[in-house]
Protein backbone atom coordinates (compact mmCIF):
# COMPACT_ATOMS: atom_id res chain seq x y z
CA UNK A 1 0.00 0.00 0.00
CA UNK A 2 1.37 3.36 -0.68
CA UNK A 3 2.62 5.95 1.74
CA UNK A 4 -0.45 8.81 2.01
CA UNK A 5 1.09 12.66 2.94
CA UNK A 6 -1.78 14.98 5.28
CA UNK A 7 -2.95 18.17 4.19
CA UNK A 8 -4.81 20.72 6.06
CA UNK A 9 -8.34 21.33 4.26
CA UNK A 10 -7.92 22.71 0.57
CA UNK A 11 -9.41 23.00 -2.53
CA UNK A 12 -7.09 19.60 -4.31
CA UNK A 13 -9.47 18.96 -6.94
CA UNK A 14 -7.90 18.54 -9.95
CA UNK A 15 -7.52 18.78 -12.96
CA UNK A 16 -10.20 21.61 -13.28
CA UNK A 17 -11.53 23.33 -16.71
CA UNK A 18 -10.03 26.75 -17.28
CA UNK A 19 -12.12 29.07 -18.78
CA UNK A 20 -12.51 32.67 -20.06
CA UNK A 21 -15.86 34.26 -18.70
CA UNK A 22 -16.98 37.36 -20.76
CA UNK A 23 -19.13 39.57 -19.29
CA UNK A 24 -20.68 43.26 -19.40
CA UNK A 25 -22.07 45.43 -17.40
CA UNK A 26 -26.12 46.50 -18.17
CA UNK A 27 -25.03 50.37 -18.81
CA UNK A 28 -25.42 51.38 -22.55
CA UNK A 29 -21.38 52.24 -22.32
CA UNK A 30 -20.18 49.78 -20.48
CA UNK A 31 -17.38 47.88 -22.16
CA UNK A 32 -17.26 43.88 -21.63
CA UNK A 33 -14.43 42.50 -19.93
CA UNK A 34 -12.84 38.58 -19.58
CA UNK A 35 -12.44 37.31 -16.04
CA UNK A 36 -10.46 33.96 -16.04
CA UNK A 37 -11.74 31.35 -13.96
CA UNK A 38 -10.66 27.67 -12.40
CA UNK A 39 -13.61 27.20 -9.98
CA UNK A 40 -16.72 26.22 -12.47
CA UNK A 41 -18.59 23.47 -12.98
CA UNK A 42 -21.72 21.70 -14.07
CA UNK A 43 -24.46 21.43 -11.22
CA UNK A 44 -27.53 20.66 -13.08
CA UNK A 45 -29.02 18.61 -16.14
CA UNK A 46 -32.68 19.68 -16.17
CA UNK A 47 -32.87 22.60 -16.74
CA UNK A 48 -29.15 22.70 -18.23
CA UNK A 49 -27.25 24.76 -14.84
CA UNK A 50 -23.25 25.80 -14.56
CA UNK A 51 -21.53 27.49 -11.45
CA UNK A 52 -18.50 29.86 -11.55
CA UNK A 53 -16.86 31.15 -8.48
CA UNK A 54 -15.38 35.13 -8.84
CA UNK A 55 -14.26 36.31 -6.01
CA UNK A 56 -15.84 39.83 -4.92
CA UNK A 57 -12.92 41.87 -5.45
CA UNK A 58 -12.66 41.41 -9.10
CA UNK A 59 -13.86 43.76 -11.65
CA UNK A 60 -16.10 41.26 -13.36
CA UNK A 61 -17.87 40.77 -10.20
CA UNK A 62 -19.98 43.13 -10.43
CA UNK A 63 -20.47 43.53 -13.65
CA UNK A 64 -21.76 40.08 -13.64
CA UNK A 65 -23.87 40.90 -10.34
CA UNK A 66 -25.37 43.57 -11.79
CA UNK A 67 -26.63 42.26 -15.16
CA UNK A 68 -27.47 38.51 -14.26
CA UNK A 69 -25.77 37.22 -17.56
CA UNK A 70 -21.81 35.58 -18.03
CA UNK A 71 -20.96 33.57 -20.88
CA UNK A 72 -18.31 30.56 -20.20
CA UNK A 73 -16.09 30.61 -23.09
CA UNK A 74 -13.89 27.11 -23.93
CA UNK A 75 -10.29 27.59 -24.29
CA UNK A 76 -7.82 26.01 -26.41
CA UNK A 77 -4.04 25.47 -26.49
CA UNK A 78 -3.68 28.98 -29.03
CA UNK A 79 -4.91 30.77 -26.36
CA UNK A 80 -3.79 30.03 -23.55
CA UNK A 81 -1.38 32.68 -23.08
CA UNK A 82 -4.48 35.02 -23.28
CA UNK A 83 -6.15 32.63 -20.31
CA UNK A 84 -3.59 33.34 -18.13
CA UNK A 85 -3.06 36.86 -18.79
CA UNK A 86 -6.67 37.71 -18.22
CA UNK A 87 -6.36 36.23 -14.38
CA UNK A 88 -3.20 38.20 -14.04
CA UNK A 89 -4.85 41.83 -15.39
CA UNK A 90 -7.78 43.60 -14.11
CA UNK A 91 -10.44 44.95 -16.62
CA UNK A 92 -10.09 48.16 -14.41
CA UNK A 93 -6.48 48.63 -16.08
CA UNK A 94 -6.51 47.64 -19.04
CA UNK A 95 -8.66 46.68 -22.09
CA UNK A 96 -8.43 42.60 -21.84
CA UNK A 97 -9.96 42.51 -25.35
CA UNK A 98 -7.25 44.74 -27.12
CA UNK A 99 -4.21 43.13 -25.48
CA UNK A 100 -4.89 39.59 -26.37
CA UNK A 101 -6.20 40.31 -29.63
CA UNK A 102 -9.77 38.72 -28.85
CA UNK A 103 -13.13 39.82 -30.89
CA UNK A 104 -16.75 40.39 -29.00
CA UNK A 105 -19.16 38.61 -30.56
CA UNK A 106 -23.05 38.09 -29.78
CA UNK A 107 -23.70 35.53 -27.52
CA UNK A 108 -27.20 33.15 -28.04
CA UNK A 109 -30.04 34.64 -25.73
CA UNK A 110 -27.95 37.60 -23.78
CA UNK A 111 -28.70 40.98 -23.61
CA UNK A 112 -25.04 42.27 -22.54
CA UNK A 113 -22.93 39.69 -22.19
CA UNK A 114 -20.49 38.96 -25.54
CA UNK A 115 -19.00 35.70 -26.34
CA UNK A 116 -15.30 35.01 -27.57
CA UNK A 117 -15.06 34.88 -30.92
CA UNK A 118 -11.94 32.92 -31.19
CA UNK A 119 -12.72 30.20 -28.65
CA UNK A 120 -14.13 26.93 -29.57
CA UNK A 121 -17.28 26.74 -27.79
CA UNK A 122 -19.13 28.85 -25.27
CA UNK A 123 -22.33 28.75 -22.99
CA UNK A 124 -24.10 31.27 -22.05
CA UNK A 125 -25.88 31.74 -18.49
CA UNK A 126 -28.73 33.39 -17.11
CA UNK A 127 -27.99 34.06 -13.40
CA UNK A 128 -30.76 32.01 -11.01
CA UNK A 129 -28.93 32.10 -7.88
CA UNK A 130 -25.74 34.31 -6.13
CA UNK A 131 -24.14 32.61 -3.18
CA UNK A 132 -21.98 34.64 -0.91
CA UNK A 133 -19.48 31.66 0.51
CA UNK A 134 -16.26 33.43 1.99
CA UNK A 135 -13.86 34.09 -0.35
CA UNK A 136 -15.88 33.56 -3.80
CA UNK A 137 -19.04 34.43 -4.83
CA UNK A 138 -20.79 31.69 -6.43
CA UNK A 139 -22.97 32.36 -9.50
CA UNK A 140 -25.28 29.88 -10.38
CA UNK A 141 -26.64 30.34 -13.83
CA UNK A 142 -29.36 28.38 -16.15
CA UNK A 143 -27.20 27.62 -19.93
CA UNK A 144 -29.72 29.14 -22.66
CA UNK A 145 -27.50 29.34 -25.43
CA UNK A 146 -24.38 27.25 -26.88
CA UNK A 147 -22.64 27.32 -29.76
CA UNK A 148 -19.36 24.90 -30.83
CA UNK A 149 -17.35 25.17 -33.98
CA UNK A 150 -18.23 23.78 -37.00
CA UNK A 151 -14.62 21.90 -37.05
CA UNK A 152 -15.20 20.15 -34.07
CA UNK A 153 -17.75 18.28 -35.75
CA UNK A 154 -17.62 14.94 -37.29
CA UNK A 155 -19.40 13.98 -40.70
CA UNK A 156 -21.75 12.08 -39.21
CA UNK A 157 -22.76 15.37 -36.83
CA UNK A 158 -21.10 13.90 -33.71
CA UNK A 159 -19.28 16.41 -31.62
CA UNK A 160 -15.56 15.80 -30.81
CA UNK A 161 -14.56 18.02 -28.09
CA UNK A 162 -11.68 16.44 -27.47
CA UNK A 163 -10.07 17.14 -30.89
CA UNK A 164 -10.43 21.43 -29.36
CA UNK A 165 -7.32 20.73 -27.19
CA UNK A 166 -8.78 22.42 -24.42
CA UNK A 167 -7.12 23.77 -21.31
CA UNK A 168 -7.60 22.63 -18.10
CA UNK A 169 -5.73 23.68 -14.56
CA UNK A 170 -3.98 21.61 -12.11
CA UNK A 171 -2.63 23.99 -8.75
CA UNK A 172 -0.71 27.08 -10.69
CA UNK A 173 0.00 25.23 -14.06
CA UNK A 174 -2.21 24.82 -17.10
CA UNK A 175 -2.32 21.22 -19.21
CA UNK A 176 -4.14 20.87 -22.30
CA UNK A 177 -6.57 18.07 -21.89
CA UNK A 178 -6.05 15.93 -25.46
CA UNK A 179 -5.47 11.84 -24.80
CA UNK A 180 -8.86 9.53 -24.99
CA UNK A 181 -8.83 7.23 -22.68
CA UNK A 182 -12.65 5.76 -23.18
CA UNK A 183 -15.54 6.58 -23.28
CA UNK A 184 -19.29 6.80 -20.81
CA UNK A 185 -19.81 2.91 -20.89
CA UNK A 186 -16.93 1.50 -22.20
CA UNK A 187 -15.71 -0.50 -19.29
CA UNK A 188 -19.04 -3.03 -20.45
CA UNK A 189 -19.26 -2.19 -23.96
CA UNK A 190 -18.81 -5.22 -26.06
CA UNK A 191 -15.64 -5.85 -27.93
CA UNK A 192 -16.90 -4.99 -31.33
CA UNK A 193 -18.72 -2.03 -29.82
CA UNK A 194 -15.33 -0.86 -27.80
CA UNK A 195 -13.36 -1.54 -30.76
CA UNK A 196 -15.56 0.85 -33.62
CA UNK A 197 -15.90 3.56 -30.81
CA UNK A 198 -12.49 3.74 -29.73
CA UNK A 199 -11.23 3.98 -33.36
CA UNK A 200 -13.36 6.68 -34.18
CA UNK A 201 -12.27 8.60 -31.30
CA UNK A 202 -8.44 8.06 -31.71
CA UNK A 203 -8.03 8.71 -35.89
Amino acid sequence: MADFRTFDPCNLLAPVPAVMVSCRAPEADAKPNIVTVAWVGTVNSEPPMMSISVRGNRFSHDLIAKSGEFVVNLVDEAHCKALDFCGVRSGRDVDKWQECHLTPMPALNMDYAPAIAECPAYLACKVVQQLELGSHTMFVGKIVGVQVRDDLFATDGSLHLEKAGLVTYTHGTYQKAADVLGFFGYSVARPEVLKRRMDALTK
